[in-house]
């Protein structure tokens, strides 16, 4: 099973130089949960669950910032190559490198995946509207209201 990522609308234009701009898709697709998953895919959400935003305590995937999740065979035979489609709250993120590191070391770690990647989306923009409804529980325990 594989899910689509966003495409390539213009590599050119990337106004700024530590940024790679994708499409990522319809807002009435998001949030993408992984409900669907099964076998490798499933298990990558499993662990994109477990991650959490850095300054409060809510899963990446409940707030949010998975757009979607790809698995390939990988060139060699061996396993999946996986892509994850990820926003971040706000381009100037500080935990940007933190989080991207982190969901590559986990999904790489998941058992059948060759290697695991990240592709950083800004399009469509992250909104409130695309946190889950656990999120807006687990925000509100936090002390947020939405």
């Amino acid at each position: 099973m594989s899910s689509e990522l966003p495409s390539d609308p213009d590599a050119d234009a990337t106004p700024c130089q530590y940024t790679e701009y994708r499409e990522g898709g319809d807002v009435e697709d998001l949030p993408a949960t992984g409900e669907d998953a099964d076998g490798l895919e499933a298990a990558v959400w499993d662990v994109l669950y477990e991650i959490e935003d850095p300054e409060m305590p809510i899963s990446i995937v409940d707030l949010g910032l998975i757009y979607g999740v790809d698995a390939t065979d990988a060139t060699d035979g061996d396993g999946s190559d996986v892509t994850i489609a990820m926003t971040l709250t706000y381009t100037g993120c500080p935990a940007r490198e933190m989080l991207l590191s982190q969901v590559t070391d986990e999904v790489a770690a998941v058992d059948g995946v060759a290697d695991a990647s990240v592709q950083l989306v800004w399009s469509p923009e992250w909104t409130l509207e695309m946190v889950t409804e656990q999120g807006e529980e687990d925000l509100k325990e936090f002390g947020l209201s939405i």
